[in-house]
């Protein structure tokens, strides 16, 4: 029988914004892996020893963004414009505090 490896390291929970893959048992998300790796440049080892997640946990993040990037990287693009919206929304109370 084969072992489903991206299952085994990979779940999706639901939440009110119909869930977002994550590391099975952490509040890691597969997006988190992505930026921390393909945006920063931090490599497995990198991520493992500041998360303290396996290289198994860390790849299978990887294996799942390649087996569908649009999914994914539409998530991350949802994620900046809310972001935006909220810093237009909601002032920085420490730029103010630095601007008096």
């Amino acid at each position: 029988m084969a072992v489903q490896t991206l299952d085994r390291y990979i779940e999706t929970t639901p939440d009110v914004m119909g869930g977002k893959p994550r590391i099975a048992g952490r509040r890691i998300s597969v997006q988190n892996i992505v930026i921390w790796h393909e945006w920063m440049g931090l490599n497995a080892d990198e991520i493992a020893a500041e998360y303290d997640l396996t290289l198994a946990e860390i790849y299978a993040a990887l294996a799942y963004y390649f087996n569908d990037p649009q999914e994914i990287d539409q998530s991350i693009k949802i994620s900046q414009a809310f972001i935006a919206e909220m810093k237009q929304k909601i002032p920085s109370k420490l730029a103010f505090k630095f601007n008096e």
